[in-house]
């Protein structure tokens, strides 16, 4: 049975219990971190820890743990439960309040760490890739905030999810009419057009993930030139090669776009060369990553 980690304590999770009163549960006033374990190690946990604190007082949250507390704690969910290669989640709220939507500074926040056995997608999706559809539309923001936050207000994201779905397609992207192409429900998008890797810059569009900022690493150590900047929907439509970024999925290549084929139909030379070297990443089997 699952071991989760609620406020200090760590307890089954058949025994689990957030309030009804809890302001994530209320408003979705919270934020979390997705992470990844492979072969008992989580990966890039120091980054994923260093945003949920770096985000948290621009949603004038504060948590009264340590990085370091933070990070043991994410290490003793994976200890206790066993498991190897998991996904765990860090979630932090406001806690638990009677008011309605002032903020009361005094409440403590509430903090829950679970985890899952991770389920690898098919060799499949890798070989073949996959079809992702586009809504385009304006893309949706917090207010007052100049970078986007990985909020646990996540319903834009599941209904698109759901839409692609149930046409289907893996995923789906939001092309902002002024932004242009933003970031999929749970993903980073990137292109490659005669050699030259694009995705577009962090903002309060695009999230700035764990495994985005991985490849622009391995872009740059590999001297693949490398520019973030506004991609265009003709741009997208147009590229040689797509992929799509997560912490789960790691890099997956994009092989159609609506009713539109990209490049030879086939994954790129380029998506497969930097999906290769992030597994060594994960795999701890060389440095920088």
């Amino acid at each position: 049975m699952d071991v989760v980690y609620i406020n200090g304590l760590f307890t089954p999770l058949c025994n689990a219990k957030v309030s009804i009163q809890d302001r994530g549960f209320c408003y979705g006033d919270g934020l979390f971190e997705t992470m990844r374990s492979r072969n008992g190690k989580i990966f890039r946990l120091e980054q994923h820890v260093d945003r949920l604190l770096k985000s948290l007082p621009q949603i004038f949250i504060d948590l009264p743990m340590t990085r370091i507390e933070l990070m043991r704690v994410a290490q003793d969910i994976l200890a206790r439960n066993k498991y190897k290669d998991a996904i765990i989640r860090l979630t932090v709220t406001r806690g638990d309040t009677q008011s309605n939507i002032q903020v009361e500074f005094d409440t403590p926040p509430t903090l829950v760490v679970n985890i899952r056995a991770f389920k690898a997608l098919p060799k499949a999706v890798y070989n073949k890739g996959v079809k992702i559809m586009l809504f385009q539309e304006r893309a949706s923001l917090t207010s007052g905030l100049t970078n986007r936050l990985k909020t646990c207000n996540y319903l834009p994201n599941i209904l698109i999810r759901e839409l692609s779905n149930k046409k289907d397609f893996m995923e789906g992207v939001v092309v902002d009419p002024d932004f242009g192409v933003t970031e999929g429900t749970t993903s980073n998008v990137f292109i490659v057009r005669q050699g030259v890797l694009k995705t577009p810059p962090a903002s309060p569009y695009v999230l700035e993930g764990i495994t985005r900022q991985v490849v622009l690493e391995i872009a740059r150590e590999h001297k693949i030139p490398l520019l973030e900047e506004r991609i265009t929907l003709e741009a997208l439509l147009e590229a040689d090669e797509v992929f799509i970024t997560n912490t789960g999925i790691e890099i997956v290549p994009v092989t159609q776009i609506d009713s539109q084929t990209i490049g030879n139909k086939k994954p790129g030379i380029l998506t497969g060369f930097i999906h290769d070297e992030f597994l060594k990443c994960v795999e701890a089997k060389k440095n920088p990553c």
